[in-house]
């Protein structure tokens, strides 16, 4: 749970592409959360401050009408300014200790990339999950340092926070980070590039479903 206890991090977390026109960003969104997004983050790579600010807001209240938490990508004063659910920090964004400050029942999101180790730090910074990856190729980010499946449950196991696996994800291996201990699948390209972003999501959400079944069975 989160330090708010409103939301159960788990499940497919939906991260949007960079879309200028704010009708099919949201439209998209909506699919995504149809299909069963159990997270979204906001993700305004390149756009307009006034822009990001007016897409930001209203994704706040279409995740709201869902009961689920919007999380803005790298900026705490967006994500203030937006009344979102909460924030999620690169290594060259804000540091979790001061983005706790700032959101005290707020979400933080700490990305370790293929560093399980900084998990540690980061919990006791205060954040309520990592990111670990890119633990397949990214289309998204074609650079990025590989990680292992094995260091999403390094990661796990070093901060005690559920751990949202990303990069590359995909239909056909998103049941793969899921047996590997992700909490999370985090994904841009194989949901909101899909014809039918509500099938993608209902597909990529089932394994986390599944485990979810398990457990309670």
């Amino acid at each position: 749970m989160t330090s708010s206890g409103r939301f159960t991090l788990a499940g497919l977390y939906a991260i949007t592409p960079a879309l200028p026109d704010t009708a099919a960003l949201l439209e998209r969104v909506a699919h995504a959360l149809e299909g069963g997004a159990a997270i979204v983050q906001y993700r305004a790579k390149g756009l307009a401050p006034a822009l990001a600010h007016e897409q930001a807001r209203r994704l706040v209240a279409l995740c709201r009408a869902h009961r689920v938490p919007l999380i803005v990508n790298d900026s705490v004063e967006l994500a203030l300014a937006a009344g979102a659910d909460g924030v999620h920090l690169g290594r060259d964004d804000a540091d979790p200790a001061s983005a706790r400050a700032a959101m005290p029942r707020g979400i933080v999101g700490v990305s370790c990339y293929a560093s399980p180790e900084s998990a540690r730090a980061a919990a006791l910074a205060g954040a309520d999950y990592v990111g670990i990856g890119s633990v397949f190729p990214s289309a998204t980010k074609p650079d990025a340092v590989r990680a292992s499946l094995e260091d999403i449950g390094r990661a796990q196991r070093a901060g005690g926070l559920p751990v949202a696996a990303i990069g590359g994800i995909t239909e056909a291996n998103v049941a793969q980070v899921a047996a590997a201990g992700a909490a999370m699948a985090a994904v841009i390209s194989a949901l909101f590039e899909c014809r039918d972003v509500a099938a993608a999501a209902r597909a990529l959400s089932q394994p986390f479903a599944s485990a979810q079944r398990r457990s309670h069975g």
